[in-house]
């Protein structure tokens, strides 16, 4: 970067300079021109976040080249609010159809957090209790009785994944009844149909005493937050939290017709006997992604995902004291690894830039990754329109993803923590 040039306008004055050197002539400029160190700070605060975006953008531009991925979209918001969005590669490669900031794609599992906080917030309310037995809100249902563990299951254990309920995802029952939808059926697969797919079945581990990630356990939350509103799901996310945090891009993943949706690509062996490519034509899916429901179920962009990172694990999505709940975790997979699950959260501890909290998601065709530092108060989050090399583990691509474009802002905010050792009067910035 040291070797990039810019026209900068300083006090009516054109400067042609390695923008490394920037700040330093800004100060001189501006003291000729009798102005304060106000006017610096504000001039170098806009050279770090032209610094940043240049170095946020050229990272994404390599992981492209190096992966060759069809595309992606990404997003960091800072401390103080300020939101950047990016784009790279392609949204249609056989139309030729360039990503842009405004692509959107299923967020996949990214959406439990939408489901875990609607749980949350009507336990702050006193609507329910997140030690609730599920037997209290759904024992009247049909098939009750043939779910595993559904009678002594919580709720906090199906939000933390400590439930013993298989994961409907991995049966061949679902795979069937996926398929047989997907070639016949004009609406998905209702919530009760997913359940259906691990009645009868051995539950994995008693209560609350071991973890596995369960689909299931979040679409039976979907039922439990309709049966204690008496609203649909969606219409609660998007009163609660769509609408008062301005998520404009966020919406439910209901329909086959999805507009600004990217396509997604996908192996041509993969596991639901999918085609290849996600879309019959632009925003139109060759499957109905309704089938996720609050397994998932939004389509989305970074921009909102940060947003809403920032806010939630912040503490501002709800009303109340509700992050000690949101964050009190169990551990995750096996022991040693640091990774730990809240209340549809994954918690890292003891990662490169310190711990983090946030969810991946992962949908035939789409790879998503939200992830907020609370050390340095910035959200990272990233689209990327296939889930070759993801899924099956194949590559790093995600993994450097993530860590390339957090290592890009957290330089920048140590930059302009630390500022000009030369300088540092004029760096004390609001950037905290």
């Amino acid at each position: 970067m040291n070797e990039m040039k810019t026209i900068t306008r300083i006090t009516g004055l054109v400067f042609q300079v390695p923008f490394s050197r920037c700040c330093s002539i800004a100060l001189a400029a501006i003291t000729a021109a009798g102005l304060g160190a106000a006017s610096y700070r504000l001039y170098c605060n806009a050279a770090d976040s032209y610094t940043l975006k240049m170095r946020f953008q050229q990272e994404l531009n390599t992981l492209y080249a190096q992966y060759r991925f069809p595309g992606a979209t990404a997003a960091y918001i800072l401390p103080d609010g300020t939101v950047e969005v990016f784009a790279v590669g392609m949204a249609d490669r056989e139309l030729m159809v360039p990503m842009t900031t405004d692509s959107r794609m299923l967020a996949a599992s990214i959406g439990k957090t939408f489901v875990g906080a609607a749980v949350l917030a009507l336990a702050q309310e006193g609507v329910l209790g997140l030690d609730d037995l599920l037997s209290k809100w759904l024992g009247d249902r049909a098939w009750f009785s043939r779910l595993p563990n559904g009678n002594s299951v919580t709720l906090r254990q199906l939000l933390v994944h400590s439930s013993g309920i298989p994961n409907h995802v991995e049966t061949e029952r679902f795979k069937e009844l996926f398929r047989n939808n997907r070639d016949h059926g004009s609406a998905p697969l209702s919530p009760e149909e997913l359940i259906s797919c691990v009645l009868g079945l051995r539950p994995l581990c008693r209560p609350g005493m071991g973890w596995h990630y369960s689909d299931t356990g979040y679409i039976l939350l979907g039922l439990v937050v309709e049966k204690a509103t008496g609203h649909r799901y969606y219409d609660e996310i998007g009163r609660r939290f769509l609408r008062p945090l301005g998520l404009t891009m966020t919406s439910a993943s209901d329909s086959r017709e999805l507009p600004g949706l990217a396509a997604g690509y996908l192996s041509g062996d993969n596991i639901f006997g999918l085609p290849c490519k996600t879309t019959l034509r632009p925003g139109f899916m060759a499957w109905h992604p309704g089938v996720e429901w609050t397994g998932g179920g939004v389509v989305s962009n970074p921009k909102d995902l940060v947003v809403w990172a920032k806010a939630l694990y912040e503490g501002h999505a709800m009303k109340g004291c509700y992050l000690p709940a949101l964050l009190k975790s169990v551990p995750a997979g096996k022991t040693g690894t640091g990774k730990r699950y809240g209340i549809a959260v994954a918690v890292h501890d003891g990662g490169p830039f310190g711990t983090s909290y946030g969810h991946s998601g992962w949908i035939p065709g789409y790879t998503s990754g939200m992830r907020y530092y609370p050390g340095p108060r910035v959200a990272v989050a990233f689209q990327i329109n296939t889930d070759i090399g993801i899924v099956d583990g194949s590559t790093r691509l995600f993994q450097e993803m993530e860590e390339r474009l957090a290592k890009a802002v957290m330089d920048s905010i140590g930059h302009i923590r630390t500022g000009n050792k030369h300088n540092n009067e004029y760096n004390n910035t609001t950037m905290n």
